[in-house]
C-alpha cells in the first residue's frame, strides 16, 4: 500500500496504520542471507531505459553488489560493470550498495536487452558463486505464428520491440525467417492463443507496429501404426 491507500484500508478495518505496521513487523519474518558470501541476486523483473539501457529489478539472496563491480549473468556469462545500484521509492534511489535482503535495481549499461532474462541470477564475476538460484527453467512455447512488418523497413523497429517485451516476458520465444510473400520476420513461440494474442496487441499498441500475423501452428509428434514415430 502507498501512504494514500493505507490510512483508507486500515480506518475501513477499524484498526490504526500503526497497528498494521507493528502487525508486519511481528508476523512477517525478516530477510536472511550473509552480505559476504558469493553474490547472487535474482532478477524479478527488467525495464529499458533509452539512456541507460536495461535495468534489472533484484533481490539480494546473498552477497553485496555496489557500483564499480564486474558483474556476470549466470544463465547467459554475459558480463557487464555495475553503474548504479539503489532501491525503488517512488522512483530510482540511488545507494552505495545492495546487501543480503535488499530489493532494488541495478544498471550496468546493458545495451542487448536479450542479455537480460527474469529469473535469472547476478553474480560476481571476479567472485562467483558456485551455482544460480535454483527454480529457473527456460519456457517451452506450445503454440507457433509468424509475425511480419507490413512494411519491410520496420523490420528492425520489430526486432527491438521484440527484444524489450521478452525482457519481461521470458515465455516469448522468436527466431529470424524469411517469407517469399511476406519477406523478413520472425516465428515466434508462445504459451498459447491468448498470449499470442497479447504480445500481438502492445507490439502494434506500445510500439506502433503495423503488422502481418500467420495462422497459428503447434508442433506435435505422430505414431504410426507401425509403431514408427515421426
Amino acid at each position: 500500500l502507498d501512504a494514500e491507500q493505507a490510512p483508507l484500508v486500515s480506518a475501513k478495518m477499524g484498526i490504526g496504520i500503526d497497528e498494521v505496521l507493528e502487525a508486519v513487523v511481528q508476523h512477517i519474518p525478516s530477510p536472511t542471507g550473509d552480505e559476504n558470501a558469493p553474490l547472487k541476486a535474482l532478477v524479478f523483473d527488467a525495464v529499458y531505459d533509452n539512456y541507460r539501457g536495461a535495468i534489472c529489478f533484484v533481490r539480494i539472496m546473498e552477497g553485496t553488489i555496489k557500483s564499480g563491480m564486474r558483474m556476470r549473468m549466470m544463465q547467459t556469462g554475459a558480463e557487464f560493470d555495475v553503474v548504479e545500484v539503489g532501491f525503488l521509492s517512488n522512483g530510482y534511489q540511488p545507494a552505495e550498495s545492495l546487501k543480503a535482503g535488499d530489493v532494488g535495481y541495478v544498471s550496468a549499461s546493458i545495451k542487448e536487452v536479450r542479455d537480460t532474462r527474469v529469473g535469472d541470477t547476478i553474480t560476481d564475476a571476479e567472485r562467483p558463486a558456485d551455482a544460480p538460484l535454483p527454480g529457473y527453467k527456460q519456457a517451452t512455447p506450445m503454440v507457433y505464428c509468424g509475425i511480419y512488418p507490413a512494411d519491410g523497413n520496420d523490420y528492425a523497429a520489430l526486432q527491438d520491440a521484440l527484444d524489450k517485451l521478452r525482457m519481461n516476458d521470458a515465455s516469448l520465444a522468436y527466431e529470424p525467417e524469411t517469407s517469399a510473400a511476406l519477406g523478413f520476420g520472425f516465428r515466434c513461440g508462445f504459451l498459447g492463443l491468448l498470449h499470442m494474442e497479447v504480445i500481438q496487441e502492445r507490439l502494434e499498441r506500445e510500439f506502433d507496429l503495423n503488422l502481418i500475423t500467420t495462422v497459428p501452428n503447434v508442433i506435435y509428434e505422430v505414431e504410426k501404426t507401425n509403431g514408427e514415430h515421426m
